[in-house]
């Protein structure tokens, strides 16, 4: 028996980073993308330390930036963006609603199966943000409830990006890690290139799998909810009552001359008494969506939005008189021109952390927020002052014309779609599904790297004008580049310093002789697990180097045993922490409940298909 490896300072030093970064992560006491920086910065300054100047050598410190992954990423994000702007989704939402059937299984089949390709070849974050409005349209077209159709679909985006190597940042890096990883190894041991459609009879099953199980199970599993159509126009206050607990009803009250309101400022009027001012009239003056630093003058018209009690302290309070009907603001109020609206925060948007106040919410997008629906609850007190979480459905009243505006917006994901608005222009459609079959023919018929090849499409749309280059750059989650980019020298750490074959052989020595079935059920489950409380970035990049060295060190295939690491943690269904999870949960009303009972289900079901097919395949 060969002797295990000793202990060096180099592994210690190693081992307590990769500590270090777990607890950041999992804790999330640091962005992700600044733990990573940190990281990176940390393994950058033990160069200058005696003895330790080879663990991480300057030229593969920063190699990160230029690496295949993250070029690719890059280059897929700015694909993504392209088609999104050129309305493909509303097509896709058009011919579902036309040759889908009104059934839920028909509806269920064609969202979950077209949103699991789309998902193949962009982000699924971003698939599941496109799909939103369709699935919205189709939810209030058919009188379907939202909480039956969304959660298919966000769970089978998830599922499709096991379909390529460029549908998930782990895939995406994982060549990467492989290149890394043969460079300790000899010529014999040396592992092959993963190509495009590789994954994809594993990636198909696994949408099969999930697409069959919410067909069979999904009217057991999933929660009822309430059959209303989504929110339309001013005709929705039943609505918003409802589904929560609001009232959206818009009233005109006179302000006198004496009344103390009287050189207040609006936003100070509207945390004091918990309403919202949406429109006001002085001196002949209208405005709708006032600056809220504006002062009130008198005598004035304002149109208020508040809960019946508080409207009524209000009143009683300031002196107020309350018209019976719209008057003054009948025609600017129209359901034609303004409205209630749901948007949702996704979890790249820059408004995660900050308050409405801080933002000027409603003079930056024109919004009035009036609720934030937070984990199936409602928060309506002091809304303004509360500050936003990825996640959260903001329901507002705006004009219409300012909605339009923020469906280019990518903080924003508009839910609500049935409003007055100019249609999109498709008019470089073409364009753009010419560069986008243009990068993908590329990658399968030429001997082209995959970045160039994605690259090529990329920079195609931006030069024929799909997208500015400003609209290429706020396309891409520099956060996830970031964090990809600080990240790779630590795996190259873990593996050139000799620590994960050290952590691997002493393991193996523990548990004695086990099945390399029984262990790569083992990597699967503990990178399903890391998924759940790190990133499924900064798990692949953790735990690859020690499948690879498990595997060899067992007589197994270590390119199997890494793929199912990359695809073991997109098993992220079990708790609303994914970023797909974490945009699904307001529009379908969803609790952490239906994300342990249906994801519970669905985790158990991605680790047996993946582990099946992976070894029926590879």
């Amino acid at each position: 028996m060969d002797a295990l490896p000793t202990l060096t300072t180099e592994m210690v030093i190693v081992m307590a980073i990769v500590v270090f970064a777990v607890f950041v992560f999992a804790t999330g006491l640091l962005r992700v993308d600044v733990a990573a920086l940190l990281i990176m910065t940390m393994l950058g300054l033990l160069i200058f330390v005696p003895g330790l100047e080879n663990l991480v050598t300057p030229d593969v410190l920063f190699s990160g930036f230029s690496s295949n992954a993250v070029v690719s990423i890059i280059a897929v994000m700015i694909l993504g963006g392209g088609l999104d702007k050129t309305g493909v989704m509303e097509r896709v939402a058009w011919a579902i609603l036309r040759y889908g059937g009104k059934t839920e299984k028909q509806i269920v089949s064609l969202i979950s199966g077209s949103v699991a390709v789309v998902s193949s070849f962009m982000q699924n974050v971003g698939a599941a943000a496109l799909y939103l409005p369709v699935v919205s349209r189709i939810s209030a077209k058919t009188r379907i409830p939202l909480s039956r159709l969304v959660m298919p679909m966000g769970f089978c985006a998830i599922l499709g990006g096991t379909m390529t190597m460029v549908a998930s940042s782990p895939l995406i890096m994982l060549n990467d890690l492989i290149n890394n990883a043969n460079r300790s190894l000899g010529a014999d041991q040396a592992m092959q290139h993963f190509s495009l459609f590789s994954v994809t009879p594993v990636g198909v099953a696994l949408v099969a799998a999930g697409v069959i199980f919410f067909l069979v199970f999904g009217k057991f599993v999933l929660p009822k909810g309430k059959s209303e159509s989504m929110a339309r126009g001013t005709g929705t206050a039943r609505y918003m009552r409802r589904l929560h607990g609001m009232h959206a009803a818009v009233r005109e009250v006179e302000v006198p001359i004496d009344s103390h309101l009287v050189g207040m400022k609006i936003v100070d009027v509207q945390l004091d008494y918990d309403v919202r001012i949406v429109a006001s009239r002085y001196a002949g003056k209208v405005l709708v969506a006032p600056p809220v630093e504006a002062p009130i003058a008198a005598p004035a018209t304002l149109a208020i939005i508040a809960q019946p009690n508080k409207l009524k302290a209000f009143i009683a309070a300031a002196g107020l008189t309350l018209r019976p009907k719209l008057r003054e603001f009948r025609h600017l109020l129209a359901r034609s021109i303004a409205g209630i609206a749901e948007v949702l925060v996704p979890p790249d948007s820059h408004l995660v952390g900050h308050t409405a106040k801080d933002l000027h919410f409603r003079m930056t997008y024109g919004l009035s927020l009036l609720s934030i629906i937070r984990a199936g609850n409602a928060i309506t007190s002091k809304v303004a002052t509360v500050p936003i979480e990825s996640g959260d459905m903001l329901v507002c009243h705006t004009r219409w014309e300012y909605l339009t505006r923020l469906e280019k917006d990518r903080d924003f994901v508009i839910v609500t779609t049935d409003y007055p608005r100019e249609p999109r222009e498709p008019y470089k459609l073409a364009l753009a599904l010419g560069f986008f079959a243009l990068a993908i023919g590329l990658i399968i018929f030429t001997n082209i790297i995959l970045p160039v090849a994605l690259m090529t499409g990329a920079v195609g749309m931006i030069a024929f004008g799909v997208l500015t280059m400003d609209e290429a750059y706020k396309t891409v989650s520099w956060k996830t580049v970031f964090l990809l980019a600080g990240l790779l020298p630590l795996g190259m750490a873990v593996e050139s310093s000799g620590t994960a074959n050290y952590i691997v052989e002493h393991l193996l020595a523990s548990i004695g002789g086990v099945s390399p079935w029984i262990l790569q059920a083992m990597v699967a489950i503990v990178a399903s697990g890391f998924s759940l409380v790190i990133s499924n970035v900064g798990a692949t990049v953790l735990l690859v180097p020690f499948a690879i060295n498990m595997a060899l060190a067992i007589g197994a295939d270590p390119a199997m045993f890494a793929l199912t690491v990359a695809i073991s943690t997109s098993n992220s269904f079990l708790i609303p922490t994914h970023q797909v999870n974490a945009l699904i949960m307001g529009p379908g009303d969803y609790q952490v409940s239906d994300f342990l009972r249906v994801g519970g289900i669905m985790t158990v079901l991605f680790l047996v298909v993946s582990l099946l097919m992976l070894n029926l395949v590879f």
